[in-house]
């Protein structure tokens, strides 16, 4: 029996910045015994319990199933350890697999990519053994994903019952520069508490990533609905009727959004057409409109949220330049958005005195790799 099966606990990979977003995301979708832990949360969840939050969630980037964990000394402690799972539970031959590793506090094992070798030579070696065979190793897209986490002496090896990154929903066909991550777009409308009840726009949408997410949670398209598989697929114990009535639950509460609750604009020509095709993968895609439009010519938005990811240093280069960007930003906010709540990431945190608003609040969150706020103006 593998340690999730013995203690039902699983671990939820969660970005930093979210995770009181990210709690209240798992009590509602069922998960008990939380806990905050080191870049994530630990809960306990029955089966349909965690097959509704790889499906459902909107936070978490993955859900990990614990399978062993151990004493780690040095590279032969986490060999043993490694080749004693029976990881022909999981995966045969024929399959890929990949492994990612987070190393920290270990002498013997300093870095995370000869951890992660140490547990690929002990999976193939124990394949070899029993069949003769070795499956091959995927780095980018194998059938089956390990994780691998040592903190100084102690080591999990877990199995990743998300199949690859949950922030990866299927939609996003074309790009722009600097993209906004799904999982960020999400957080940002739970922030805002929006549910579809008034209009929301976007005046610098960019690749349409908060106009998909907003048209998910206003027509409560589960987070999960264009992934082809899941990592939970691969669990011994893995119920495909239960999963089946998890789907078929969650399916059943998708509703129609009325055109025009979700709105967006952008200024460049390349960008409208990404936010289109994008937007064009979800169903109740007609409900989005999407206007190439500068947002200085927006004559009125009074009584709307709006959320947006305003360039920070990569469309604009010269920092003047997108200081009086960020000053006509503000400008057009105070003015012609009347009655209406704004929720704002700031990749460039100086940009935040240069708007010229008065902040409700603001709260760290990071896109790749930035450090950056959101932050909440109320227009009055």
């Amino acid at each position: 029996m593998f340690l999730y099966q013995q203690t039902k606990t699983y671990f939820a990979q969660i970005a930093d910045g979210f995770e009181d977003l990210a709690r209240d995301e798992l009590l509602s979708l069922g998960a008990t015994s939380i806990k905050p832990a080191y870049r994530g949360i630990r809960f306990s969840a029955e089966p349909a319990v965690l097959y509704r939050i790889n499906y459902q969630s909107r936070l978490v980037s993955r859900v990990l199933a614990p399978l062993s964990s151990f004493k780690c000394e040095d590279r032969h402690a986490l060999y043993q350890a490694a080749k004693s799972i029976s990881w022909d539970a999981f995966f045969k031959c024929p399959q890929t697999f990949g492994i990612f590793s987070n190393v920290s506090g270990n002498p013997q094992l300093r870095h995370s990519k000869f951890a992660a070798l140490c547990v690929k030579d002990a999976i193939a070696d124990q394949f070899r053994e029993r069949t003769g065979k070795r499956p091959d190793v995927d780095k980018s897209n194998p059938d089956v994903w390990i994780h691998l986490r040592v903190n100084k002496t102690q080591a999990t090896i877990s199995l990743d019952t998300s199949g690859g990154s949950l922030h990866k929903r299927g939609y996003r066909h074309a790009t722009v520069a600097a993209p906004m991550k799904e999982t960020l777009a999400a957080a940002m409308v739970a922030l805002s508490g929006w549910r579809g009840e008034r209009p929301l726009y976007d005046p610098m949408c960019g690749a349409g990533t908060l106009l998909c997410e907003a048209l998910m949670v206003a027509s409560r398209l589960p987070a999960g609905c264009l992934r082809p598989e899941f990592g939970f697929r691969n669990l011994s114990d893995f119920d495909r009727r239960l999963w089946q009535k998890v789907k078929q639950q969650a399916d059943a509460q998708v509703r129609q959004v009325e055109s025009g609750v979700v709105t967006g604009s952008d200024i460049d020509r390349r960008a409208v057409g990404a936010a289109r095709t994008n937007c064009r993968q979800l169903p109740g895609r007609q409900a989005v409109q999407i206007h190439q439009r500068d947002f200085r010519e927006i004559a009125e938005l009074r009584n709307h949220v709006i959320l947006c990811n305003p360039p920070y240093g990569v469309r604009l280069k010269s920092d003047n330049q997108l200081g009086l960007f960020y000053k006509d930003l503000g400008d057009f906010l105070k003015r012609r958005c009347k009655e209406s709540q704004a929720y704002i990431f700031f990749g460039n945190r100086e940009m935040i005195k240069r708007i010229g608003l008065r902040p409700a609040w603001k709260k760290p969150m990071r896109n790749a790799g930035l450090d950056g706020r959101v932050v909440r103006y109320d227009l009055y």
